[in-house]
């Protein structure tokens, strides 16, 4: 099988150790919180390279968000991908995962003929898991989630399909997508010089389509195109701090024993 080419699908998200609530409006507040690649699409991006490297496909990453997202679509492009293509329209802002996962689907079909389609399981910023499996749906092919394997056998994909127990070994054909866990792989880190390169677009192509280079229904757009809506955002009261008995295994579990019997519940 020769596999050509290879999109990822990756996402800007707020740094979630910084992440706070707006009390009144109940939002996130990203003014002033520093953004990263989503940890999954990074594992995602890493794969697509390693196959890269056995097969010699382009890669292309595609993303959707504000004009600030590009500093994700740099980091990929230093990082070995050979194309970036950034969505962002203000006809795209409050998208729920259908919506979200439509616009994709069109940005996809845009670009032409795939093999493969890798995205993070999840974002942290949502914890859905639905964008992958949406976008697999709306383009009509199969899909493999939770993947912590990858290889190449003949013409089909033997993929590792991560369970609470174990896990699946699924061969699948191609066009596939498929959405990437931590056990995948470790990301790489550019090299400085491909970072300079990457910034100047030295050898590399980023685009940037709004709403009217897609052939979308607009009705199915950001907040309009959005059967979900989100009631309310809390930040969790903590009511108590907790506390960490012992520096290894066996202390804790001295000390815990021994305040459960102090609490006469053993």
């Amino acid at each position: 099988m020769a596999v050509k080419n290879i999109i990822v699908l990756i996402k800007q998200v707020p740094n979630t150790n910084e992440i706070k609530i707006d009390p009144v409006t109940g939002t996130l507040i990203r003014q002033g919180i520093p953004s990263i690649m989503n940890p999954d699409d990074k594992h995602a991006l890493e794969e697509a390279l390693v196959l890269k490297g056995k097969t010699g496909a382009k890669v292309t990453v595609i993303t959707m968000g504000p004009p600030q997202a590009e500093t994700i679509l740099i980091e990929a492009l230093a990082m070995g991908a050979d194309k970036a293509v950034h969505i962002s329209d203000r006809l795209f802002g409050g998208a729920d995962t259908l919506a979200t996962s439509y616009t994709l689907m069109s940005a996809i079909k845009k670009l032409g003929e795939f093999d493969i389609v890798l995205a993070g399981r999840e974002a942290i910023d949502g914890d859905t898991a639905q964008v992958g499996p949406q976008i697999a749906e709306q383009l009509g092919i199969p899909q493999v989630t939770y993947v912590k394997s990858v290889e190449i056998n003949g013409n089909k994909l033997k993929v590792q399909r991560a369970l609470e127990d174990g896990y699946y070994d699924i061969e699948v054909e191609t066009p596939v997508l498929l959405t990437a866990i931590k056990d995948l792989n470790k990301p790489r880190y550019p090299h400085i010089g491909q970072m300079f390169d990457a910034f100047n677009r030295e050898g590399k192509e980023l685009i940037l389509w709004g709403a009217k280079d897609l052939e979308v229904e607009t009705e199915r757009l950001g907040l309009k195109g959005s059967p979900t809506q989100v009631f309310k955002s809390f930040s969790p009261t903590i009511k108590r701090s907790g506390e960490i008995l012992g520096s290894s295994v066996d202390e804790s579990v001295k000390k815990l024993k021994t305040r459960l019997k102090e609490r006469h519940l053993i």
